[in-house]
C-alpha cells in the first residue's frame, strides 16, 4: 500500500499549490467578498466536484501511461518542474497578482455559482499539472495497484485543498482587510509561497521514480 511518506509529500505539494494565488483562490475570494460566505461555499462545492473529476481520471489509469512510455514520464516531469518555477516567479515578481485584492463580481444564483466553481477548477492549469505530472511521481508499482494509489493520493490532495479553501472562504473578508492595511504581510506571503513552489520544483526535478 502507499507509503506515509508519499501521502505527506503530496499533502505538502497540495498545500503549497492551494496557498498560491491562482484561478480557484481568486474566484473563491472574489465571490466570498462580493456575495458572502454562503456563495463562496457553494462555489467551493463546484471546485470540490472538479477535484473529484481529476480523482476519477486518476482511477481510470492516467498514470499507467508513464509505466508504458518511460520517456514521457521524464518530459512531463521536466515540464511540471518548469511550470512550478513559473508559478513561483508569478508569485514573487513585482506587480504580481494578489488573490486578496478581489474582483467585483455580480451576484449569481446557486446553480451558476456551483457551475462556475466546477469550470474554474477543471480549467485550472495548476491542478492539471498536479495530476498529470506530480502525482505519478509518488506512486510505486511495488506497493500495489497504481490506480488505487493514485486515488488515495488524489483524495489526500482533495482533502487538503477543500479544507484550506473552506478556511479561505470563511475568512476572506477579514483577510482581505488585514492584508490591505499591511503591505509587508502581503509581500511576506508572496515570497513564502514563491519559495515553497521553487523548492518543490527543484525537488521534483531531482527525484527519480521509485520504480527506477
Amino acid at each position: 500500500m502507499i507509503s506515509s511518506t508519499a501521502l505527506a509529500a503530496i499533502a505538502l505539494v497540495a498545500l503549497g499549490l492551494v496557498l498560491t494565488p491562482g484561478p480557484n483562490m481568486i474566484y473563491l475570494v472574489s465571490r466570498s467578498v462580493t456575495q458572502g460566505r454562503r456563495a463562496g461555499l457553494i462555489s467551493l462545492a463546484g471546485v470540490a466536484a472538479g477535484f473529484g473529476v481529476y480523482v476519477l481520471a486518476a482511477a481510470a489509469g492516467i498514470t499507467a501511461v508513464f509505466t508504458l512510455v518511460p520517456p514521457l514520464y521524464t518530459v512531463i516531469k521536466v515540464a511540471g518542474a518548469g511550470y512550478l518555477l513559473w508559478l513561483a516567479w508569478q508569485t514573487v515578481r513585482p506587480g504580481g497578482q494578489e488573490a486578496f485584492t478581489p474582483a467585483d463580481l455580480p451576484a449569481d444564483p446557486p446553480r451558476r455559482l456551483f457551475t462556475m466553481g466546477l469550470v474554474t477548477n477543471l480549467l485550472n492549469p495548476k491542478i492539471a499539472v498536479l495530476y498529470v505530472s506530480l502525482l505519478p511521481q509518488f506512486t510505486d508499482p511495488d506497493r500495489g495497484h497504481v490506480a488505487v494509489q493514485s486515488v488515495l493520493l488524489g483524495l489526500t490532495q482533495l482533502t487538503v485543498a477543500v479544507t484550506v479553501n473552506a478556511l479561505i472562504v470563511l475568512g476572506a473578508g477579514g483577510i482581505a482587510v488585514f492584508l490591505a492595511r499591511r503591505p509587508g504581510w502581503r509581500r511576506a506571503q508572496r515570497y513564502l509561497m514563491g519559495s515553497v513552489l521553487a523548492g518543490l520544483a527543484v525537488h521534483m526535478g531531482l527525484t527519480r521514480p521509485a520504480s527506477a
